[in-house]
């Protein structure tokens, strides 16, 4: 799809073709209307009330706010969640150590296999959005049985299994969401909605203006201007692990890069 294309993109040349399109769609608007408003046509546009404008503007702004309001707030869950999952991973590293070196190492194996196969294969396949949360993770599914068949020595050991399952509870949960979040984007049906309403106020502003070429190039580039900062601004958050502007798996690489025993999982 040309939307996922153009998400992807580094955010200078996002930036570019959003602005370039929007000038362009711009100019259109500004050459059509001028070149109509002649004779009659441009009584009928003078007479165009510019109290229009204001409402005009106004529907197009709570378009933006509701449409980045539901962006903004999917990308910051989307960061609690990957955050949720490397804490409680790391807290369930830190709990393996209470039990004997062997167990505790093979624990620590499985967890860096299982991060290692989220950095490699969940993570792009979230960035294309066709990551399910169906798919069952083998490897923390191993470090739950794993952790299940401990038997404990003594009331600290018990404690910190109990923990360390509850950790895994957090992190399978955590889990879920980041995969659930990665396939929120703005419907195609908004996009239409938000660009339509700018067009139309972009309409509205250069009937308005159409006697006065300079005030209505002034308007219309203001306007203009704020359409695509808008524009690039939702597309640039719109999918929360897609683009430059993304959420990358950092934390959960280092879940297992830190501290003793740490093993190298960041190649």
């Amino acid at each position: 799809m040309v939307q996922d294309w153009l998400l992807n993109l580094p955010v200078p040349l996002m930036a570019l073709i959003i602005f370039a399109a929007t000038y362009a769609a711009t100019a259109l608007v500004y050459f059509a209307v001028t070149k109509l408003a002649v004779n009659d046509r441009a009584k009928a546009f003078k007479a165009l009330s510019p109290g229009m404008l204001p409402p005009l503007g106004i529907i197009f702004g709570l378009l933006v706010g509701f449409t980045a309001a539901q962006v903004w707030s999917d990308f910051e869950k989307a960061k609690v969640a990957v955050a949720t999952e490397a804490s409680a991973l790391r807290s369930f590293v830190l709990l393996a150590a209470r039990f004997p070196p062997e167990q505790a190492s093979q624990l620590r194996t499985l967890v860096g296999e299982h991060i290692d196969e989220v950095v490699k294969e969940e993570w792009p396949a979230m960035a294309e959005q066709r990551k399910s949360y169906a798919d069952l993770p083998a490897k923390l599914i191993d470090v739950l049985n794993g952790t299940l068949a401990l038997t404990p020595a003594d009331d600290g050991q018990r404690l910190a299994q109990r923990e360390m399952v509850d950790e895994l509870e957090k992190a399978l949960d955590a889990r879920r969401q980041r995969i659930i979040l990665s396939q929120s984007s703005v419907s195609p049906v908004k996009w239409i909605g938000l660009i339509l309403q700018g067009l139309c106020a972009l309409i509205a502003i250069a009937m308005v203006h159409s006697d006065n070429r300079t005030t209505s190039t002034l308007g219309l580039t203001l306007f203009a201007t704020g359409i695509a900062i808008s524009v690039l601004l939702i597309g640039c958050y719109s999918t929360p692990f897609t683009g430059e502007i993304s959420i990358g798996p950092g934390l959960l690489k280092q879940v297992i890069s830190e501290g003793p025993h740490a093993t190298d999982f960041n190649h």
